[in-house]
């Protein structure tokens, strides 16, 4: 029963080893199998992969033309917003400076007239005058006329001769005018 036995153990580890030099040679097929299609998708990536490749950085391209297209157009409009606000701002600043300049002028010479200042044109307009009593003063003595100033202009006299009654009636009137106002007040009987 031995010898049995041994046999048929024989027959059985042929029978397995035929089984798995079968299974190991699928097993080295089918690896083999993997492996060339690995390769042929990897020839084939090679080849495709070029154009993919340059496929995508064409479109990668016209992509960033237009972003920058975009955000050029987005530059512009803001840089046109900065400056017209910065007009705006500048303009408003340039009135708002020329009204604070002109009211301080105003109250500077409204000052000097309460003080009884001439202004420039004042003192323009008495050169003038002058200038024209000389003339006269030389025709009646029969002199020759004194020479005239470089400042007194003929067009100008007709506008410094009134330039003269105008200034020289309000500031003689203004110590008029508070004597009265103060009088009034002192006989009016306070209600």
């Amino acid at each position: 029963m031995v010898k049995k036995v041994s046999k048929s153990s024989n027959a059985s580890s042929a029978t397995k080893a035929s089984g798995q030099s079968a299974l190991s040679g699928a097993i080295k097929d089918s690896a083999q199998q993997i492996w060339l299609a690995g390769l042929g998708a990897f020839s084939k990536a090679q080849a495709e992969g070029g154009k993919a490749f340059e496929t995508l950085v064409k479109e990668g391209l016209s992509i960033q033309r237009k972003t920058q297209a975009v955000a050029e157009e987005r530059i512009s409009e803001a840089t046109s917003r900065v400056s017209s606000m910065a007009n705006d701002i500048s303009s408003k600043a340039a009135g708002k400076w020329d009204k604070l300049e002109s009211l301080f002028e105003e109250r500077v010479a409204k000052a000097l007239g309460t003080l009884g200042v001439p202004t420039a044109r004042d003192i323009e307009a008495l050169m003038a005058r002058i200038d024209e009593l000389n003339a006269h003063v030389a025709q009646l003595t029969g002199q020759a006329p004194a020479r005239k100033r470089a400042a007194a202009k003929p067009a100008a006299r007709p506008a410094a001769k009134a330039a003269v009654k105008v200034a020289a009636k309000p500031a003689a009137k203004a110590p008029a005018r508070k004597r009265a106002a103060a009088k009034s007040a002192k006989s009016t009987p306070a209600a």
